[in-house]
């Protein structure tokens, strides 16, 4: 599958109007029909405007739907570039897949082109929530990349299930529960046997269990998913991959931590000796060093009120 990747560079206006950077998104073809469109795998910056996750792109004769719309307004603006290196259609409808300043701050852009957005009801009272609080960190990592964002959520909202049909195709957006995020949803595509998951997956990179995380209820949405039997599964980070690896670098990562940290609070040990936990065999995650430990400790502080 790696071996059909598209890369595109973006040349996007960002610091300054005399200012130029490349905003590299890498478009990778999936299956008929269906991008992944991945971004990196490293923290927000001014080069990458936010854009730092996999987004998705389905392509019917009566227009396209994107999966997450971009970090920020420039950060959506690259996207539609990319979009428009595989496809003249027309953007009808935004799915945000829950809270993350990548799956919602990109919005008005896309409204402004006339798009419909669809979230989780859950997903925007987080992103209403959290949304000043996202606005001012992005202010600090991006700086004057994030000029032009305002804070603008969704059209159309859900509680648990809401179904598309657009060329041919339906599109199951379905909110099991917290997962990565209080609102995260996942995209299913029976014809095309895709699963876009937003944050419930992480592949090639260690996953972030954050305070809005819930490590209790992640595993379930995972396996809600995974019922499915997808053949094609778009991460939240990472390429576009199988089921297996995804249950190998998301849902076998949460299940060893939950064990490690259940074990460690059964023997009276204290949130100072989370880090410790053995999570050495996803060492081979990318940001390995740097996450471990904190997601360790947020399990702890989770887990020790079950």
């Amino acid at each position: 599958m790696r071996g059909l990747f598209v890369t595109t560079a973006l040349a996007t206006a960002c610091l300054a109007p005399s200012h130029l950077i490349a905003q590299a998104l890498e478009v990778q073809p999936v299956t008929d029909g269906i991008w992944a469109i991945v971004g990196e795998k490293e923290q927000r910056s001014p080069e990458n405007l936010a854009n730092n996750a996999t987004f998705g792109l389905i392509v019917t004769p009566e227009g396209a739907v994107l999966v997450d719309p971009g970090g920020s307004w420039k950060g959506a603006k690259a996207l539609h570039e990319a979009v428009k290196s595989v496809t003249d259609s027309e953007i009808k409808y935004v799915i945000n897949t829950g809270g993350q300043d990548h799956r919602w701050l990109g919005n008005g852009y896309w409204q402004t082109q006339g798009a419909e957005v669809i979230a989780s009801a859950a997903a925007v009272a987080d992103q209403e929530a959290r949304g000043s609080m996202q606005m001012s960190g992005l202010s600090q990592l991006i700086g004057a990349a994030l000029e032009g964002t305002e804070r603008s959520t969704a059209n159309t909202q859900f509680d648990t299930r809401h179904t598309l049909e657009l060329g041919g195709l339906n599109i199951e957006i379905i909110h099991v529960g917290p997962a990565h995020t209080p609102g995260d949803s996942f995209v299913w595509v029976a014809e095309k046997e895709t699963v876009f998951t937003g944050d419930i997956v992480y592949v090639e990179r260690i996953l972030g269990v954050g305070d809005q995380s819930s490590i209790a209820e992640w595993p379930a949405s995972f396996e809600a998913f995974a019922a499915l039997e997808p053949a094609h599964v778009v991460p939240g980070h990472g390429h576009a991959t199988t089921l297996a690896q995804a249950k190998r670098d998301t849902y076998d990562y949460l299940m060893n931590l939950r064990t490690e940290i259940a074990a460690l609070i059964d023997d009276g040990g204290d949130i100072m000796a989370a880090p410790q936990v053995d999570q050495s065999a996803f060492s081979y995650l990318e940001q390995f060093e740097s996450l471990a430990g904190r997601n360790a400790q947020t399990a702890f502080q989770q887990m020790e009120w079950e």
